[in-house]
């Protein structure tokens, strides 16, 4: 971290070594398959140039994103061979754009397809696309009857190279579920009808299902950033975060005082309170009743979280806490899955939220704090 640690209120530490090995255990896992990124939400929060370029360094030449935006601040990083999906397709309007910049849209309506194709014809191009297919989950991809269209009529696809076939699992983190099973057959049924391409269907938990998902390419995203890819079992991947918050105030109060707001917690001794300058508007969920950690020891929660500050209680520190030293809060002791555990609710939400606010450290290659 660069500066006086006391002008940051809290700081986030991503560990592109981290980022980077996460990748490379799953590329090895692909085999013959390429190992892919999905840097998407600005890399679910923990900041896509930064995350890109390293793992650009370490070999990974194909990139997902949800929105045309995030293919252009990609674009601005990576080199011009390294290829960038666009998940949500081309935006009506910006097609001309998208092919300037070298995206690919992956195209999920015929409708869209359409789009693509006047393009390809107005650039005089042959541009790359990407087809979607809905392999059962009903969210987004081309359904059976569109497939069978594009079958039995080639000209639907004048103009385009068919770059990536692709199919998303709903339930890949289910590993017995009979739905993977399923939409793994229906992929390769439909797949069959198309033009010859590389295919894509595993996700971060579908690596972990079998050679059998893996077809061409692999597309993983939480499991690069530390999240569990397999809750039926240890996590195998390395955890890329740490966040650490300052505290701002210390006091002692007497047994009955009540902390925060609606008096909903109630000291019963002599108690020494510590407010952290942490709060829900920094991404920190409001039901999460966590811990925080003092010198590696856990410090509970006191009452309610605000937007911008949470009370702990330090009674029983070995080390009185002083203001201005830090606690930590995603650390050895405490990460991601843990924090979404005690939320309700999944990693993928606890980092995509994780606030601007922060001062943010990256450590590991081309790391640089900001």
């Amino acid at each position: 971290m660069t500066g006086n640690a006391r002008q940051v209120e809290a700081v986030l530490t991503v560990d592109l070594d981290a980022v980077v090995s996460n990748w490379r255990l799953l590329a090895e896992m692909a085999g013959r398959a390429e190992c892919a990124a999905v840097v998407k939400a600005d890399a679910y929060g923990l900041g896509a140039v930064h995350v890109s370029a390293a793992l650009e360094a370490a070999g990974c030449r194909t990139y997902f994103v949800a929105h045309s935006r995030e293919g252009f601040e990609l674009r601005r990083t990576l080199r011009r061979n390294s290829r960038v999906f666009v998940l949500n397709g081309a935006p009506a309007g910006m097609e001309r754009e998208l092919a300037e910049a070298a995206l690919t849209p992956v195209v999920n309506t015929l409708g869209d397809l359409a789009v693509w194709r006047s393009c390809a014809a107005a650039t005089g191009k042959r541009l790359a696309v990407a087809l979607q297919l809905d392999s059962g989950m009903a969210r987004l991809g081309l359904a059976p009857e569109d497939v069978e269209m594009i079958a039995a009529d080639e000209g639907l696809l004048h103009g385009l190279s068919v770059e990536l076939v692709m199919s998303h699992l709903a339930c890949a983190d289910e590993e017995g579920h009979p739905a993977n099973e399923a939409q793994r057959s229906t992929f390769e049924r439909l797949r069959a009808r198309l033009p010859d391409a590389p295919a894509s269907l595993a996700n971060s938990s579908g690596t972990f299902l079998g050679k059998g998902f893996h077809f061409d390419v692999l597309r993983p995203g939480a499991a690069l950033y530390g999240i569990n890819p397999t809750p039926w079992t240890s996590n195998p991947m390395r955890q890329t975060v740490g966040l650490r918050a300052r505290i701002i105030q210390t006091r002692k109060v007497k047994a009955g005082t009540a902390v925060g707001y609606g008096h909903r917690a109630v000291v019963d001794r002599d108690t020494t309170l510590a407010t952290i300058s942490l709060g829900y508007a920094d991404g920190w969920p409001r039901n999460a009743g966590a811990a925080a950690f003092h010198r590696g020891q856990p410090v509970p929660f006191l009452g309610r979280v605000s937007m911008d500050s949470i009370v702990l209680d330090m009674t029983g520190c070995t080390t009185m806490p002083r203001e201005g030293d830090f606690v930590d809060l995603l650390c050895p002791g405490q990460n991601v899955d843990d924090i979404a555990c005690a939320a309700g609710t999944i990693g993928y939400e606890i980092l995509s939220r994780l606030g601007r606010r922060f001062h943010r450290n990256y450590v590991g290659p081309g790391g640089t704090g900001q």
